[in-house]
């Protein structure tokens, strides 16, 4: 839990401003407030320091004895301790953290372990979003290099000894992030001059995450140049998710400029928009529009390619995870930016026209976000519902969100944001607007997650702008809750009420909400119904969110008779918000809505209070109604019904809990006597449960009145009842009710509703209840009526020996009954309190109260456990009636105890057997409780009362435990079941009903947050309703009685009953034992060491001649996850664990063979190299100490206890040896299991995997494990031939990295040399390149080194680049550490062996089953000959070549692989082989290399590949020369006869690109103009493989690489394209082809052989280069392409003899929208559409071009210049009047959307423009010749028009209503006008008929008229 999740913004009223807001007295007086609300008196600060000083000094001892596991342990007592919210210095907060931050970075530790250290160091720094921050920079600086050091590691990790499921790398990413504000900022350039000669086109998705994660969030404008230019240059969705978070977050860091935390130097200076300049701000909306996922156009699909591009990465870089909520960054982006930074934009309200200039409320940022939503406005329709609703409605949401927080910020007296840039009321009015339409469309959508987004974002424009939304909402609301037809719009307006309740309720944030509470609450109660459950929880929770803010009384006239004249007194009436005042905008009070006073209001609200009595009454009804239709209770919980009905019947509770809280006097009588009369008239047993819920919540409002009025009738009843036998047959199981026993258990849940909060009051019936208590006991002996008594029971030792709040009502007490309060009532509803307002009043159990749970004890419990105790003496003979006793009897006890978890302080305990491993354990480090003042009743040891109950408890526990020894001893079999559950229970109340549990606390903390976040408009509000703060003191209190449940000890008791829990757990009846494991494995989450206790037992339970039952009890508890992973953490019981798993061979059942395989299968997990290693660590760790040493200076006195310390460093070393040796041993006993021959294959499966995950990098294996595992890898069974093969292959490494190391850092951090290793400097890159990076030498001069990969050079070169020097002729250049020698003898041995090599060639030439299309090339198995041949080199040579040279000409395909995967293995493992060797392995390889050639098939062709690829990638060509050679001499035929033959070579060609990368630079160009000039080829395979190599090569040219970084930074700062993505080499080229295009286009062929023309094959080749171009991360290189090709593809979108063309040409015009361009290329594309579509002659081209043109509009909406815009509008508005009707329409549609994002001021001249065009144009009779020309003038001004309607979907605008009168004269009018005026006038209906009741209002009844003739044309008979 985290340390402020209880957190309520800190509370302390000490904002006077001379505190700062850090500082320990802010802090303590935060605390003050919390302590303030608790009953008891708690420790002072001191106090909790000195218990502070104790965890760090354990901690220390910890880490300097290097023992990480019990260091672990402490951090969760630290945990503790910041759970109780004491204040910590800054300076230890500073270096504790330092500590942590180093603990992260040793070396080898298990990642568990590390995790929960980069969770402590988060909560330290507490960088949550919106809570304080407790560090600032001056406070902590900490060095990046370390950590950046340990990352490297983690995200290239060595190929051979990866895990995939390893997550290291994100842990370290997060620490980084959490980091990144202490990184020093002087430290920049260096990270960046790191960083960037790395980056390149295969890292970039791997570094962007680095840098963000790394560079500090000061001096942005060292960093953010070189940002944009790298996110310009990328099409990657990874890398826009990261960048836009980043500007998110340094919009809102450096809101303040040069008046922010970083000083004039350090912030972000203003630009245009915020801190971003136009084109910056350009480039972030275009992607804040690109991220909204609607679709454009007529692509429904996705709208960018950058997923596409990212699923092309390799697989590392997307190992790198972060959930980044994209929305919320937009979000921040976009609120953080706005401000006054522009002229105000006129809207048209002072009778002007609108107009263009200025921007709206003068905020540049606003005006982006008004077009932003406008353009996307028609997607939050329901009706337009889809994949991106999700995430435009979040997107808004969180935009409110962020505006809240903000527009808060900045009232605040210490806001840092100057006056000038703040938000003004204007931005807010105006952001509001922009926002509301489609929030209010979003209400009603079909998902309820959209719903719940739209939700939040209408609370918050509530909060802030009330009268601009709330009229709005009550019109939704009455429309939606009077239409009974529609149940999906009524709980959408239920929901929203309830969201929107505080500014219902209270009028100071709305005046005008609350006489409509009255009428809208009874309209919610049919909404109650049990037939429809999600209608009732919404109605419930609309009534409980309005009730829970007001005070139900009827204070209207007739009822209080006001003196009318006085109605407020005077300062009341001045308390309107002077904001508020401002004119209201026109039309905002709409119809229905006057405005009026706030006298009238209160008048009105008055009034409607008079209705209240009816309400009440008619709730209370409509519950019991739904009561009496309940289905019956039954089934194993005696539930009612299914979990919908408990549902209902849960919030049903809540609601009425709240409602009766609530009632004045009058009105509770009411209610009352209305429960009671139904109550005394009734026994209905469907609904026992139901009404003693209903009954408890009276009881809670109101106690004594509630028990005065039921319990002498209650009583007289059951006595009654019993009398005459209720409850009298015995039964021991859960069971149907017997009918005739209804009214007894009616009665009986009615009294436990009367109990439970009573308090004090419930001494007036003590011996009532007393007696009571007793005949129950006695009498009721069916287990429905003897469990009914125990929870009778509960209830009442609940409201007398436990604390808790009293009172939950929206006052506090005192005002409740005031009269000042009652006069003004209305007016105070909704009041909000600050947390030290709040009265809490607590429940404090008294002594009387104390004496009376004594006495339950006397005269209840211990009388039951007589009974007990003399049943048990005659177990053997017990019939069913000594059966029912024992579980009656028991169960009564049981009872009293489980209701008094906090009546008795459980002092220090006698520990038996503490389970310490003294050789190596010091007793004083294991972790200790947290003892704080939690509030329990007896404290204090020698208090005569404390004595008394503590005898009483300890009876009860040794009862439990003789009870289930005799029970073990005696098993009856089946009937005794339930006895031996009932003591299992017991038990569990003995050991767990202790102070509080951990589910009980989460549900608390849960719930308390959900109710102070639903009242919240900003996360740091101060304010809130009372029972919020209630709720907090309920947490308070609950977290210190947490400290008291965890980290028990055990005395001899616990150690018994723990004891009996196991033997239970491994009981032959399942019931007991899925019992008894449950509260098993709960004890052990509480009590110290008791899964040590425990484990002895359970592996002695899975020895031979066992029961099987009891194996399975024992595999379950070993299979759970916690139990599980303390045994294999544990020095002694890891090899034990998994020794017993393997000897569970002996029981044949399969159920115990299934389990034995999942525990087995699960361990796994938890044996990994590290886990060895942390426990058994050696190293140094000078950064830990050094931080230790620098936190000691803190505290005053010495921290660390001497003795200890010494302890525990003698200790070290033997614990060091014990896990050694503990170690070696296990490995042997597996491997011994493993080797017996008698072993059944499935558990040879287990113990290899199991000895995979226990080898060790810093020891060397067993030889006979190292022989083993190789023999295995022979193995018939796949399976374990699998796992043999990763483990020799981790063997191998292992060796060579032992050898490499020269420290155990090096060993850790992959950071070993290989002795042929050398750093080559690049100090000039061209030599070097000259020298390493040409495709091949002449012989004689490949010079002596050998560089395998160069992986950097893109923007900057790095220092040095990594080679090797070439072996020489001679011995092997290595020599492996002595310690595995031996291992590599033995491993020799098995391969000497000699058909070792021809069984696995015959293993791996087995038909795979799997997949049955091709064959491909499997990496294990190539990785498995790799590592042989690394580690022997040439000792098997012959024998390997002997076995694949038949395989390679073998005619089934799958031997054919197995030869293969041999033969890469070997070639890719002879890297370092003598020269002779590796000459004689290629001279093989070559002279064979044209026979694989020729029998490549198509069903081959893949592996054969895969081996190629597999040799040349990461190799310097120098190693593969005769490969190489080979492949460029390959023919490379464009023409032949053969498709295959041809894409074969070049496939080949493809792959020689790919691996050469910038080696191959040499030969681009020749190769390039090859393939343009072949571009024609016939076949479609050729042509997608010319496209590829084009895409491959450009791909590899593009380099824009710079001296050294600065020069790339100042590049960023300077130039408009660092990276040089606007050059384009082959321009000229390709511009030759297009102008030879239009001749080729005259000659293409007749149709069936039209493929065959030049221009198509041409045309498709360029196709698909640019669609492969656009869909890869280099996407933005190929505009300056585009821009040439554009118009020829236009072009060919029109031939519809050619469905290839068409197809591809029309999906890449589309494509070009899904990425965005550079900037000045868009001007330019825009322009080629436009001339496109005037200059043809053909309108499908006009068709084709349209759509994609608008798309293209659309997606780059904001960075198209005012003159193209008007361009745009010439074409549209010239193709409305086009001789085709399709381009007519489509113009049409795409002027409404043209018009609707940016050219709103053009309205009325277009509007007159087509009105005049109409009139003047006059339609002849149809013969006439002119008659088309005018019918289609008529039909564009029609078409123009209608444009302009629909171009406001949602609204109804003044120039709107007269033209309907136009467009009806035309109705009639011949096709297709008639058409298209119905068309329009039916979509105008679909999209205002949610407001139609208001806007209808705009038209006048003539009009209304014309819009119905529109609708049907005019009647025939007219």
């Amino acid at each position: 839990m985290d340390d402020d999740d209880v957190s309520v913004p800190d509370s302390p009223s000490s904002e006077s401003g001379t505190l700062s807001p850090g500082s320990l007295e802010k802090q303590r007086a935060s605390l003050q407030s919390y302590l303030n609300a608790l009953p008891y008196q708690c420790e002072s600060p001191e106090e909790m320091n000195a218990r502070l000083e104790f965890i760090v000094g354990r901690i220390s001892v910890c880490a300097e004895t290097k023992n990480w596991l019990v260091l672990t342990t402490w951090d969760g007592m630290l945990q503790c301790w910041l759970l109780m919210r004491y204040p910590m210095a800054k300076p230890v907060r500073a270096k504790l953290t330092r500590v942590y931050f180093e603990l992260c970075l040793v070396p080898g530790i298990e990642p568990r372990v590390m995790r929960s250290w980069a969770d402590m160091l988060s909560r330290l720094i507490c960088n949550k979003p919106d809570s304080r921050r407790k560090l600032d920079t001056t406070d902590l600086q900490l060095p990046w290099k370390p950590l950046w050091r340990v990352l490297q590691k983690e995200l290239w990790p060595k190929k051979r000894m990866h895990d995939s499921s390893r997550n290291v790398v994100n842990i370290l990413l997060f620490v980084a992030e959490q980091c990144r504000r202490y990184f020093p900022t002087t430290e920049i350039p260096e990270m960046l001059a790191t960083f960037l000669p790395m980056l390149t086109k295969d890292t970039v998705l791997t570094l962007v995450p680095v840098l963000t994660s790394f560079l500090p969030p000061s001096y942005p404008s060292t960093y953010m140049p070189v940002v944009f230019k790298l996110w310009e240059a990328f099409n990657s969705s990874v890398i826009d998710d990261r960048f836009v978070e980043l500007c998110g977050e340094l919009s809102e860091e450096h809101v303040a400029g040069e008046y922010s935390e970083y000083g004039a130097e350090g912030c972000a200076q203003w630009k245009d928009v915020g801190i971003w300049n136009d084109a910056e701000w350009t480039f972030l909306i275009g992607k804040t529009l690109g991220s909204m996922n609607v679709p454009v156009g007529a692509t429904r699909g996705a709208s960018t390619t950058a997923g596409h591009a990212d699923s092309m990465a390799d697989k590392q870089s997307l190992r790198i995870k972060k959930l980044i909520n994209r929305s919320g960054a937009l979000a921040k982006l976009i609120v953080y930016s706005l401000s006054l930074d522009g002229p105000i934009r006129d809207n048209g309200n002072s009778g002007g026209t609108l107009s263009s200039e200025g921007f709206v409320a003068g905020s540049r940022a606003l005006d982006s976000l008004d077009k932003l939503i406008t353009s996307v406005e028609s997607f939050f329709h329901p009706s337009n519902y889809g994949i991106w609703s999700l995430n435009l409605t979040h997107f808004v949401q969180r935009l409110m969100a962020e505006f809240s927080k903000r527009w808060k910020e900045e009232q605040q007296p210490h806001c840092k944001t100057p006056v000038t840039r703040r938000l003004t009321p204007e931005i807010r009015r105006n952001f509001i607007m922009i926002l509301r339409t489609p929030v209010l469309l979003s209400m009603f959508s079909k998902d309820p997650f959209t719903i719940s987004y739209s939700q939040a974002a209408i609370r918050a424009m509530a909060l802030l702008e009330p009268a601009l939304v709330m009229p709005e909402i009550l019109e939704r609301a009455y429309s939606g809750l009077e239409v009974v037809n529609e149940t999906h719009r009524t709980t959408s307006v239920m929901t929203m009420l309830s969201a929107v309740a505080l500014p219902l309720v209270s009028e100071k944030i709305y005046l005008g909400g609350q006489k409509h509470i009255v009428p809208l609450l009874e309209l919610c109660i049919p909404g109650i119904d049990l037939n429809d459950p999600v209608k009732t929880i919404c109605a419930t929770m609309f009534i409980t969110s309005v009730v829970q803010h007001m005070k139900i009384a009827d204070v209207s006239m007739h009822q209080v008779g006001v003196d009318l004249s006085s109605d407020a007194p005077a300062e009341d009436v001045m308390d309107v918000d002077s904001e508020n005042e401002q004119q209201l905008p026109s039309g905002v009070e709409g119809p229905g809505m006057p405005a009026l006073s706030r006298e009238e209001e209160r008048a009105l609200t008055r009034e409607s209070t008079a209705a209240w009595a009816d309400w009440v009454t008619s709730l209370f009804r409509r519950v019991l109604a739904l009561f009496e239709n309940l289905p019956e209770e039954g089934g194993k919980k005696g539930t009612t019904g299914g979990k919908m009905e408990e549902a209902v019947l849960k919030a049903i509770k809540g609601a009425l809990d709240t409602v009766c809280l609530h009632l004045s006097d009058s009105l509770f009588d009411l209610v009352l006597k209305l429960v009671y009369e139904y109550a005394s008239t009734n026994a209905k047993s469907n609904a026992v449960r139901a009404f003693g819920q209903l009954v408890s919540c009276l009881a809670r409002a109101r106690p004594e009145k509630t028990v005065d009025r039921f319990l002498p009738f209650c009583i007289g009843q059951i006595q009654e009842e019993l009398k005459h036998g209720a409850s009298s047959i015995r039964t021991t199981s859960t069971h149907e009710a017997v009918p005739s026993d209804t009214t007894l258990h009616w009665n009986m849940s009615i009294l436990r509703g009367c109990f439970g909060y009573g308090g004090g009051s419930i001494l007036k019936y003590k011996d009532q209840l007393l007696g009571l208590m007793a005949l129950l006991v006695e009498k009721t002996k069916s287990e429905r009526g003897y469990t009914g008594t125990g929870r009778l029971i509960n209830r009442i030792l609940h409201s007398a020996a436990t604390i808790y709040t009293l009172n939950a009502r929206y006052v506090n007490p005192d005002e409740w009954d005031s009269p000042e309060f009652n006069r003004n009532l209305t007016s105070q509803w909704g009041k909000m309190y600050e947390a030290d307002d709040v009265e809490v009043v607590w429940h404090v159990p008294t002594r009387d109260e104390i004496e009376f749970v004594l006495e339950i004890l006397d005269k209840i419990a211990a009388p039951a456990l007589d009974k007990v105790e003399a049943l048990l003496e005659t177990v053997g003979k017990w019939d069913s009636v000594a059966r029912n006793d024992f579980c009656r009897y028991l169960h009564a006890a049981r009872s009293v105890w489980g209701g008094l978890p906090t009546f008795l302080l459980q002092g220090a305990k006698q520990v038996v057997n503490p389970c310490l491993n003294a050789e190596i354990e010091v007793p004083e480090l294991l972790v200790t409780p947290l003892d704080v003042k939690a509030g329990f009743a007896l404290t204090d040891p020698s208090d005569p009362q404390y004595q008394r109950a503590l005898a009483h408890r300890t009876r009860f526990g040794q009862l439990a435990h003789r009870a289930a020894d005799v029970l073990r001893k005696e098993s009856e079999g089946e009937d005794h079941i339930d006895a031996v559950i009932g003591v299992s229970r017991a038990i569990d109340v003995y050991l767990l009903e202790y102070a509080i549990t951990r589910s009980s606390f989460e549900s608390l903390t849960k719930a308390y947050r959900q109710a102070r976040d639903s009242n919240r408009i900003w996360p740091k509000q101060r304010e809130n309703s009372r029972i919020v703060f209630l709720k907090r003191a309920q947490v308070y209190n609950a977290g210190r009685l947490y400290m008291h449940a965890l980290y028990r000890r055990r005395e001899a008791l616990d150690d018994q009953l723990l004891e009996d829990l196991i033997e239970m757990s491994l009981s032959p009846y399942t019931r007991v034992r899925r019992h008894a494991q449950a509260v098993l494995h709960n004890a052990c989450g509480y009590f110290v060491r008791s899964t040590r206790f425990t484990l002895p037992y359970l592996f002695r339970a899975l020895e031979k001649k066992n029961d099987p039952d009891r194996m399975k009890g024992a595999l379950y508890i070993l299979w759970n996850k916690g139990t599980a992973a303390y045994a294999l953490a544990d020095i002694n019981f890891n090899g034990q664990y998994l020794a017993a798993l393997l000897n569970c061979q002996h029981q044949e059942k399969p159920s115990v063979q299934k389990l034995v395989g999942n525990v087995a299968q699960d361990a796994l997990v938890y044996l990994n190299e590290e886990s060895c290693h942390t426990d058994a660590f050696i190293e140094e760790i000078p950064g830990v100490l050094q931080a230790l040493a620098e936190l000691k200076h803190e505290f005053s006195g010495p921290i660390v206890d001497p003795r200890i310390l010494r302890e525990a460093i003698s200790k070290t070393n033997a614990r060091v040896t014990l896990k050694n040796d503990r170690y070696a041993q296990a490995v042997l006993e597996i491997l011994e299991v493993a080797d017996r021959p008698a072993t059944h294959w499935r558990y040879v499966q287990f113990a290899i995997r199991f000895l995979y995950g226990l080898l060790r990098r810093d020891f060397a294996p067993p030889p006979a494990l190292a022989a083993f595992f190789l023999k295995q890898s022979i193995s018939p069974h796949t399976t374990i031939r699998v796992t043999a093969q990763k483990a020799v292959v981790k063997v191998c490494a292992h060796v060579k990295i032992r050898t490499f190391s020269k420290s155990s850092d090096q060993l850790w951090l992959d950071d070993w040399e290989n002795p042929l290793k050398v750093d080559i400097p690049v100090t000039d890159p061209s030599v070097f390149l000259a020298q390493h990076g040409q495709p091949g030498y002449p012989a004689g001069h490949e010079g002596d080194l050998r560089v395998d990969k160069i992986e950097t050079g893109f923007l900057v070169w790095t220092p040095t680049v990594k080679g090797y020097r070439a072996v020489p002729e001679g011995p092997s250049p290595f020599s492996w550490e002595e310690a595995s020698i031996p291992v590599l003898r033995a491993m020799s041995e098995v391969m000497a062996q000699g058909n070792f090599f021809t069984v696995l060639a015959l293993l791996w030439g087995q038909e795979s089953m799997k997949n049955s299309t091709t064959p491909e090339l499997r990496a294990e198995n190539v990785t498995f000959m790799k590592s042989i041949a690394k580690m022997f080199e040439h000792e098997q040579l012959p024998a390997v070549l002997a076995t694949i040279d038949p395989l390679l000409a073998d005619g089934d395909r799958y031997k054919q692989r197995s030869g293969a995967e041999l033969l890469a293995g070997l070639s890719r493992g002879a890297k370092h082989w003598p020269k002779q060797h590796a000459d004689h392995l290629w001279s093989w390889i070559a002279s064979r290399l044209n026979r694989i050639y020729a029998q490549m098939k198509p069903d081959t062709v893949s592996f054969w590949e895969n081996l190629l690829s597999e040799q040349l990638v990461d190799r310097d060509p120098r190693r593969t020369a005769p490969l190489v050679k080979w492949i460029l001499s390959l023919p490379l035929d464009f023409h032949g006869d053969s498709a295959f033959a041809m894409s074969k070579s070049l496939s080949i060609f493809n792959i020689l690109v790919d691996c050469l990368d910038l080696r191959f630079l040499p030969l681009a160009d020749q190769y390039i103009n090859l393939f343009l000039d072949n571009a024609n080829t016939g076949y479609a395979e050729i042509r997608s493989q010319i496209a590829q190599n084009i895409y491959a090569i450009i791909s590899i040219q593009w380099r824009p690489v710079y001296p050294v970084a600065t020069d790339f930074i100042d590049a960023c700062v300077r130039t408009a394209d660092p990276f040089r993505i606007r050059q384009a080499r082959y321009l000229e080229r390709i511009s030759q082809i297009v102008s030879q295009l239009p001749a080729w286009r005259e000659e293409r062929l007749a149709p069936p052989r039209v493929s065959q023309s030049q221009y198509d094959k041409v045309g498709l080749t360029i196709l698909q280069w640019v669609w492969d171009f656009a869909h890869g991360p280099q996407a933005p290189l190929i505009f300056p392409y585009v821009v040439v090709l554009l118009p020829e593809i236009i072009r060919m979108s029109e031939l519809n003899d050619s469905s290839e063309l068409q197809t591809y040409s029309s999906a890449v015009l589309y494509v070009l929208s899904a990425v965005t361009p550079p900037p000045e290329f868009i001007e330019v594309i825009a322009d080629n559409f436009i001339n496109a579509i005037k200059s043809s002659i053909s309108w499908r081209i006009r068709v084709n071009a349209l759509p994609t043109l608008i798309v293209f509009f659309y997606r780059n909406l904001l960075s198209m210049s005012g003159e193209l815009v008007s361009k745009l509008m010439n074409v549209l508005l010239g193709c409305l009047s086009d001789e085709n009707i399709e381009v007519r329409e489509m113009a049409s549609k795409m002027l409404s959307g043209v018009v609707r994002c940016s050219q709103r001021q053009s309205i009325v001249p277009l509007k007159d423009r087509f009105v005049t065009m109409l009139r003047r144009t006059k339609l002849p009779k149809r013969g006439d010749p002119n008659y088309q020309d005018a019918l289609r003038s008529l039909h564009s001004a029609i078409l123009g028009i209608c444009a302009l309607i629909e171009s406001f979907p949602y609204s109804v605008e003044p120039w709107m209503p007269p033209l309907t009168e136009v467009l009806a004269n035309h109705a009639t009018d011949p096709l297709p006008i008639s058409k298209t005026i119905r068309k329009c006038a039916s979509e105008f209906k679909k999209t205002h008929q949610d407001t139609w009741h208001k806007d209808q209002l705009a038209f006048n009844d003539d009009q209304l008229q014309s819009l119905s003739t529109m609708l049907v044309g005019t009647s025939y008979y007219a």
